[in-house]
């Protein structure tokens, strides 16, 4: 999956209706930059793609008085919701995720049920212990690593990785039960997006030809 499909959408979807450059500005608000491939390329390349698809709708805005080049402002379909959401369970219940995509994920997860939240990563924890469980077939934690030479080494890595991810979710999940955050259907959702006119203190400042479309 790529995360910066989640990201692009999951951005026009806060805001109902976007231009390129907003999106962009609210990616690197997130840090996204940082911890995915949401460069803005790629980004513009992802909205032109969706609306292809017929996830997004592109609308085309008349020039400014100013003299302007005319911008695109995208907004989610139903089928990009429907993908979307899709995305976002996936992500969720998928241990073998890159870090971007879970980042996404959790960063999104508020837009779906408290319910089936904790639901899907109940699941991830299930597959979690899963694929721990193939690994101690071959490799038995308590012995140490040294029983396999240096390359127990890399089991070793993988069980300590496993056994941190499915604290950390069900730290998740306990917070999530006792009320944590506010999900979808509860009341007013938390507001990630910046307005139009808000200064962006985390901005690169990199220039794009995309930037005035």
């Amino acid at each position: 999956m790529s995360a910066i499909r989640l990201l692009v959408l999951g951005a026009v979807r806060q805001h109902g209706r976007a231009h390129g450059y907003q999106v962009r500005n609210d990616l690197e608000y997130w840090g996204a930059h940082e911890w995915s491939n949401a460069k803005p390329g790629s980004i513009y390349h992802a909205l032109k793609q969706m609306a292809k698809q017929g996830l997004l709708l592109a609308h085309e805005i008349a020039p400014s008085t100013a003299g302007g080049p005319p911008r695109t402002e995208y907004e989610i379909t139903e089928r990009g919701i429907e993908e979307y959401l899709r995305l976002v369970r996936e992500a969720l219940t998928s241990y073998d995720q890159k870090m971007d995509m879970k980042s996404a994920a959790i960063g999104f997860m508020v837009d779906l049920p408290r319910g089936e939240t904790t639901a899907l990563l109940k699941e991830r924890i299930r597959r979690i212990e899963e694929w721990r469980g193939s690994v101690t077939e071959h490799y038995v934690p308590e012995d140490g690593p040294e029983r396999l030479g240096h390359i127990g080494e890399i089991m070793n890595l993988w069980i300590h990785t496993a056994d941190a991810e499915a604290q950390w979710t069900r730290g998740l999940i306990e917070r999530i039960e006792g009320g944590a955050y506010t999900f979808a259907g509860e009341g007013e959702p938390f507001v990630g997006v910046l307005a139009e006119d808000q200064e962006n203190p985390y901005a690169t400042g990199e220039t794009h030809s995309g930037d005035a479309r």
